[in-house]
């Protein structure tokens, strides 16, 4: 039997890997999303607070991972994909918008939001795969998941509380756990995790460009703050020092990728396996990037005086984030860990009980030359030298 012919809503083999303006257009979302959710876990700084803000990045990170996979295999410059990209992107608006008040009385808008996102995507793609029976498969998979995790996210809407919280923990984890499964499905088995269904080139851009707009919330805290601070003298040395945070948290990431996906590495195809492993690292980068915003938010307030110890908690974990989560990425693309970075978590975590002795403000400092003096150790010239990256195939 012939193999199908590709279907012309599917990238074509030997074009350029390099993300759309479109592609670019629609991470701006995300610096709205990423704002509310930082604003959402200031304004509730507790373990439950915590959790619900875990949830909901969950959420909105997997409506951005699988519309990176969506412009990754099909052709992006398509009018039906960019209405598909752009449709997310007003639905994923509606999420952001829904954030502080998900588990309160709007979490029907941000349920209905989230699924109209996956509805609208899969009714262009799987019909418009047909002709490739493998790819509209794995479409099909896809929307099978998603029915099964509609059950507790829509059960979530009529609880409250806890009860919600439990719903939509187990509903998200499914969602992001069925993938790493290859989304096993009746008499369709499951995408294989050998399959070669990411193009190396166009999603390291991807991630990139998401870690570039997770700073971008932090600057756009820090700016925000010094606007409304007052110019007084503690406010505005800490608007300063979180545009240091996310000067040296830039500088630690591209630092890092620059070495680890060098050509030739760019160019290697990431198989399902490693490609949903990328993401997830990027993703606790991420959320350790939004806890600094976090922290830099709260610390403008109340510079100085005694810190909290969810304040402590905060401002030394955001870096401790975002350090494990380049840690996983570091172990994906090479099988190894940095060791200047596990130790730079290791040093934040046995800090925490004497920065309850500091202001706030001088905790965040302390973060900060942690993570400089992770910098300056990496980019030592005995230290800089080239990586030999090796793709795992399982």
């Amino acid at each position: 039997m012939r193999p199908s012919p590709l279907p012309r809503i599917l990238r074509r083999r030997g074009e350029p890997g390099y993300p759309t303006f479109l592609e670019l257009f629609f991470d701006l979302v995300y610096i709205f999303m990423l704002s509310r959710l930082s604003a959402a876990l200031a304004e509730d700084l507790t373990v439950r607070g915590a959790a619900q803000t875990a949830v909901l990045l969950l959420a909105a990170w997997w409506v951005w991972v699988l519309t990176a996979w969506l412009t990754d295999l099909f052709n992006p410059r398509l009018p039906v994909i960019q209405a598909t990209v752009l449709a997310v992107m007003f639905g994923t608006l509606l999420m952001a918008i829904a954030v502080p008040y998900a588990f309160a009385e709007y979490g029907w808008l941000l349920v209905a939001a989230y699924f109209g996102i996956h509805l609208v995507r899969d009714a262009v793609l799987i019909p418009g795969t047909r002709v490739n029976r493998p790819i509209q498969a794995r479409s099909i998979r896809v929307f099978f998941w998603f029915g099964v995790t509609a059950l507790p996210w829509v059960a979530g809407v009529f609880v409250h509380a806890t009860a919600r919280l439990l719903l939509w923990s187990v509903a998200v984890a499914v969602d992001l756990g069925s993938a790493r499964l290859g989304w096993p499905t009746p008499k369709l088995g499951r995408t294989e995790l050998a399959s070669q269904i990411f193009t190396g080139s166009h999603l390291s851009e991807r991630h990139r460009e998401i870690f570039i707009i997770s700073l971008g919330e932090l600057i756009l805290s820090c700016g925000i703050g010094l606007a409304g601070s007052g110019f007084q003298a503690g406010r505005v040395a800490t608007s300063f020092v979180g545009f240091a945070s996310a000067v040296v948290l830039f500088q630690l990431y591209f630092h890092r990728v620059q070495q680890l996906l060098a050509p030739p590495a760019v160019m290697v195809v990431e198989r399902v396996r490693p490609g949903t492993s990328t993401s997830y690292s990027h993703l606790v980068m991420v959320a350790g990037v939004l806890v600094v915003s976090t922290s830099v938010s709260l610390v403008i307030d109340q510079p100085f005086g005694a810190a909290p110890a969810a304040w402590i908690a905060a401002i030394l974990g955001g870096p401790a984030l975002f350090l494990l989560g380049s840690c996983l990425f570091d172990a994906v693309v090479t099988g190894r860990v940095l060791r200047s970075r596990a130790l730079g978590i290791v040093v934040l975590c046995v800090i925490g009980p004497v920065m309850a002795l500091l202001p706030p403000l001088a905790i965040l400092v302390v973060a900060n030359l942690v993570l400089l003096l992770i910098l300056a150790w990496e980019t030592l010239p005995a230290h800089a030298r080239p990586v030999r990256v090796t793709v795992p195939t399982g």
